[in-house]
């Protein structure tokens, strides 16, 4: 099974997104915990988001998994054909 590179980037751009709501609660303080509540917004809100932080994490845990499913798909251990749920295509000739 062969996929272009635009492919592969946007399977990429999913693990990455779905990884990034995995992480970003990880370490999160609310203004409440930290006891520092600005004025006029929710208490629940976070103190400090730490975004970069967050992104850097994202992206390691992200390529640790594309690369699982990149070796999964291109070295034929496991194929798409091989998720019983999934419909069965023709190949076209």
């Amino acid at each position: 099974m062969i996929f272009s590179a635009v492919s592969w980037a946007a399977v990429y751009f999913i693990i990455w997104w779905t990884t990034l709501f995995a992480v970003l609660p990880f370490g999160a303080r609310s203004q409440s915990d930290a006891g520092e509540i600005t004025p006029g917004t929710e208490p629940g809100a976070p103190f400090s988001a730490r975004l970069g932080r967050i992104i850097v994490i994202t992206t390691i845990v992200a390529t640790i998994i594309f690369a699982g499913v990149y070796l999964l798909l291109t070295q034929e251990l496991f194929g798409l054909d091989d998720i019983p749920f999934l419909p069965r295509f023709e190949q076209a000739r």
